[in-house]
């Protein structure tokens, strides 16, 4: 797939970069070949900069709900799924800079990652305010329904190992192969006194929500190794 114009996406968006270098690394999968970097330094930057952003979101607009309450809603606005909707939203992918014949359109993991290293970017070129901007424009935020119950599996084997005054999970990685662009990641949860497992992913989040699905499927069946 040829990589549509920067500047249509610029427009697209409603940002202009002064450091067009800075919006091309956002959009450059590590497939690329090129003198771009991958956004992978970025994304690491986005993620916590969408994490504070939302916190502050749901800080200020649901004044009456406890911790519990606003983390759901952090979780719900931060999943992959949400990122992934909101790339397709902005066609991120058309504009994803990638090896020849590669497409990432349909990779929900791909895109909820260019999403983070685009609002970083965002963050780096315009500041926080500009940022947060970004965020409202183009997230659900739904601040005035109720927070959804539905929690992730390392934060339901989080609730289920504390509940059982076993401590936190322990995440750590086993093994790594294959190229920059698609990696495998191996990586293991254990939990004291009550065993481990391990999965495989194509990166961290994946692997370790893999983990801590099939140890906590496990546990809840009696079965402690």
């Amino acid at each position: 797939m040829t990589q549509r114009p920067l500047a249509e996406f610029e427009a697209h968006i409603g940002y202009k970069f002064t450091d067009p270098s800075l919006l091309q690394q956002a959009l450059t999968h590590a497939s690329f070949s090129g003198p771009a970097a991958s956004y992978e330094r970025l994304e690491f930057l986005g993620d916590r900069v969408l994490g504070l952003l939302l916190a502050q979101y749901f800080y200020h607009h649901c004044p009456d709900e406890d911790e519990g309450a606003l983390s759901l809603r952090l979780h719900s606005e931060a999943r992959t799924e949400t990122l992934a909707m909101v790339a397709r939203r902005l066609e991120i992918a058309d504009f994803l800079q990638t090896q020849p014949g590669m497409s990432f359109a349909e990779n929900d993991n791909v895109l909820a990652d260019v999403v983070e290293s685009l609002l970083a970017a965002i963050f780096l070129e315009f500041g926080l305010e500009a940022a947060g901007a970004f965020l409202q424009a183009h997230w659900p935020l739904a601040s005035d329904t109720p927070a959804s119950r539905e929690k992730d599996a390392k934060s339901r084997l989080q609730e289920w190992a504390l509940a059982q005054g076993l401590g936190l999970p322990v995440y750590r990685l086993l093994a790594k192969s294959g190229p920059d662009h698609a990696p495998e990641m191996i990586y293991e949860v254990a939990v004291a006194d009550a065993g481990s497992e391990s999965a495989t992913g194509s990166n961290r989040k994946i692997a370790e929500q893999k983990a801590a699905a099939a140890l906590l499927a496990r546990l809840q069946a009696g079965d402690r190794k």
